[in-house]
């Protein structure tokens, strides 16, 4: 049988004969009578031969495939994956059927917020709309593209969704990582006005629907008016018109292309990017949206170039206060909104800060406020005494460039008893306690030592740090690191030299040259570590040397709460203003104020029992310790005061109460940080001036008399013995000095007062100072002069 016959009974499963057996030679042949069946064609034989090869597979089975290969093949694959994309169509088509265009928001049903006091007695109520709509035609035609070329450049091309952008959202807000961008103008206005803030799975589908719809029912024009009609720009201001008012004084139709890509760039972050409050950072970060914006259009064809490149930022003028704010009122209210705004962020009721105030605005709140009435009107009363009624702007200009704020705590609770942000809230919109634009100065230096403690920090030559710790307090003394020198060599105050003090002594004086060696000793990145914990924003902050001085920017709310923890023996304390929410709409948790351990205890009772030392023999002893109203209480506290003198600090505790008092040199015209040098009549606002003699006539009026500090510490001016020695001083390049007492075993902590004269001579009534020759700590006597000490 040839080839071409063998595969034609192959292929049509027939037989053919097969050769004969043949035994001679050892050669087996096949006889023409033994039929062999060939059925299957090649596959099948192909199969056969391997079954023959190796019989049936142990783990693949009959078919010799795995349980796994035969289960995902790519035909079942691709058929699951069409599948999943017909169920997704199909449930699509179902939701674009059942959703409809609903009704907006109607400002009519919008209710007041009520704000309270922490007895429940009745603050003020605000809820009034400041929305005037306007007609799109009276938009100019180039401003109305600032809103485009800063959302949504595709918005006259687009079908009203971004689908990447929403896809994106949806699967982060699934996953739980919050608020993403993306979105075009149309599912921002339906948002907006259709629907609400809440940031759920929802809410984003429905906004995906409802923006296709209105796409095709209605005009770009309606959409964009709707738009810049209905969206929030900070100042209580909703809508183009009420915007243009609020940082122009100019109606929406006299808007020139530079005032619109303002108001557009502030769309992403109001609060962030309101020139009068912004910080320097939220200032640089809006002139770059602004310039972003109109590079945009210029992109897009809708701005002349050579115009561009003439066009310089317009500065929105200062903001004017809402009725109904006047006072302190005002600060309060917005202190509470902005509390609130974070809140509903951080619990994933809003996406972010712009969409939460957008909520809080739209009424429904009653805000108990833990503000006491009386403590309130305590601290207003005492910055007013204290400070304002001693400026008089008509015979030292200076007097109209200073600002106070002030923020009260109780460190138990950390409920925020009273605030002052300046002198009128229709006077100074910006609220002066919650500022953070402005150096801590000294007031950061127990920050410092905590740290130290409670890392058991080592000086340089390896020995523990403590209160009675020697360093050299010379000024402009070079720091240096394992012996080498870091570039850094800060100067006194007044360029006064101190010698070989203790660390007690230099918490005192606020000794900048020793600080800034202990910070280098303990590591700055674990000195702004332990800042961050206790409150301050250091995020951005490097850890350089330079941060020992307080330079970073603090306010009197968060140093309060810093100070708090302090006195509540190192458990954190988050200053709170709100006391409780209610919404007939949203439940609002409010977290605990009170947190976990930051710095051990005995690390920071040693700060307080040091602190106590500046009150009483050190820069605050005139205001504080000689005040006539003490009446026994035990205080602790720091002054400070920056760089030219542009801020000026005192921040105290008793067991029972922080406050924290700052004063801000801001020009009256421009709002730029200035000196303050003479004002009030004195010829430098310090630290234990104004702010210590505010502090003191509020603090002595209201909290309880003849408290002490429960504190766990041997270290300290608050638990050392009081005597008066007799000391003979013979002043020298290195001065040093060995009291007389009864007790040698007994060591101060503080050098006597000294005089910046060639030959001081004096007779202190409290020297506290740590003898060279007899440690406290028990350890190895340190050589003053030795630099790696």
């Amino acid at each position: 049988m040839g080839r071409a016959e063998d595969r034609r009974a192959r292929q049509r499963g027939g037989r053919r004969a097969a050769p004969t057996r043949s035994s001679a030679a050892g050669v087996s042949t096949i006889s023409p009578e033994e039929p062999v069946t060939v059925v299957g064609g090649r596959a099948a034989a192909r199969r056969a031969a391997q079954g023959r090869g190796r019989g049936k597979d142990a783990k693949g089975g009959k078919d010799g495939k795995s349980f796994i290969r035969r289960l995902f093949t790519w035909k079942k694959i691709v058929g699951s994956f069409f599948a999943v994309c017909l169920l997704g169509m199909g449930a699509f088509v179902a939701l674009y059927m059942m959703i409809g265009i609903p009704k907006g928001n109607a400002d009519a049903t919008l209710q007041s917020n009520v704000y309270k006091y922490s007895d429940g007695s009745l603050l003020t109520r605000d809820g009034e709309r400041n929305r005037e709509i306007v007609d799109l035609s009276k938009v100019p035609k180039p401003v109305q593209r600032t809103f485009v070329a800063a959302e949504n450049k595709t918005f006259y091309k687009d079908n009203g969704v971004d689908l990447k952008g929403t896809a994106r959202g949806l699967l982060n807000t699934l996953s739980g990582k919050g608020a993403q961008g993306g979105s075009t103008i149309t599912q921002q206005y339906v948002k907006n006005y259709y629907l609400t803030q809440n940031q759920t799975v929802t809410r984003k589908l429905k906004e995906l629907v409802i923006s296709l719809k209105l796409d095709r029912t209605k005009s770009k024009d309606y959409i964009l008016a709707g738009y810049i009609n209905t969206s929030y720009y900070g100042r209580g201001a909703y809508g183009i018109q009420a915007a243009a008012q609020a940082y122009y004084r100019v109606d929406a139709q006299k808007l020139s292309v530079q005032q619109g890509a303002y108001l557009a760039a502030l769309l992403q972050a109001p609060n962030q990017y309101d020139w009068a409050i912004a910080t320097d950072t939220g200032k640089e970060l809006v002139k770059a949206r602004w310039n972003y914006v109109l590079d945009n259009m210029v992109e897009e064809g809708w701005l002349d170039k050579a115009k561009r490149a003439d066009m310089k930022f317009p500065t929105p003028k200062a903001p004017k206060a809402a009725p109904g704010m006047a006072g302190q009122t005002g600060y309060l209210v917005d202190a509470a909104n902005n509390q609130l705004a974070k809140r509903l962020v951080a619990q994933g009721t809003a996406e972010n800060i712009n969409d939460a105030l957008t909520m809080v605005k739209a009424g429904g709140w009653t805000i108990t406020l833990n503000i006491d009435k009386k403590k309130q009107a305590a601290l207003e009363k005492s910055a007013k005494s204290q400070l304002t009624s001693k400026l008089d702007p008509k015979k030292r200009s200076v007097d109209a460039d200073v600002q106070a704020g002030a923020v009260s705590v109780n460190p138990k609770t950390g409920a925020v008893v009273a605030m002052y942000g300046g002198k009128s809230y229709y006077d100074h919109y910006r609220n002066n306690a919650t500022r953070t634009d402005y150096q801590p100065a000294s007031t950061f230096k127990p920050v410092i030592l905590a740290a130290a403690l409670d890392e058991d920090a080592k000086t340089q030559a390896g020995k523990a740090i403590t209160a009675n710790t020697i360093y050299d307090g010379t000024s402009k003394r070079p720091v240096v690191d394992d012996g080498t020198k870091v570039g850094f060599a800060p100067e006194n105050e007044d360029d006064q030299n101190y010698g070989n003090i203790t660390v007690q002594t230099a918490m005192n004086k606020s000794v900048n040259s020793v600080f800034a060696q202990l910070g280098v000793d303990v590591g700055m990145d674990k000195v702004l570590k332990v800042a961050s914990q206790m409150g301050m924003d250091t995020a951005d902050l490097k850890s350089v040397p330079a941060q020992t001085l307080g330079t970073m920017g603090a306010s009197p709310l968060q140093m309060a709460g810093v100070y708090a923890t302090l006195d509540n023996h190192g458990r954190q304390v988050t200053p709170t203003i709100i006391k409780s929410v209610e919404n007939s709409k949203r439940e609002v948790t409010l977290p605990n104020p009170i947190g976990g351990q930051i710095v051990s205890r005995e690390a920071a009772d040693t700060v307080t029992s040091v602190l106590t030392g500046v009150v009483d023999d050190g820069t605050a002893k005139v205001s504080v310790r000689d005040n006539v109203n003490r009446d026994g209480r035990k205080v602790a506290g720091k002054t400070g005061t920056s760089d030219e003198n542009r801020s000026a600090w005192f921040t105290g505790y008793t067991p029972d109460l922080v406050t924290s008092v700052g004063l801000f040199g801001e020009s009256k015209k421009s709002g730029a940080q200035v000196s303050m040098y003479k004002a009030g009549g004195q010829p430098r606002v310090n630290g234990g001036g104004f702010p210590a003699q505010i502090w003191a006539a509020y603090t002595f009026g209201v909290s309880a008399k003849n408290t002490k500090f429960d504190l766990e510490t041997t270290q300290g001016a608050a638990v050392q013995p009081t005597w008066t020695p007799a000391v003979t001083r013979t002043p020298t390049q290195t001065p040093s000095q060995t009291p007389t007492s009864e007790s040698p075993s007994q060591t101060p902590s503080q050098t006597p007062t000294q005089t910046p004269t060639q030959t001081p001579t004096q007779t202190p009534t409290t020297p506290t100072s740590t003898p060279t020759s007899t440690p406290t700590d028990g350890e190895d006597p340190v050589d003053p002069l030795d630099p790696n000490r």
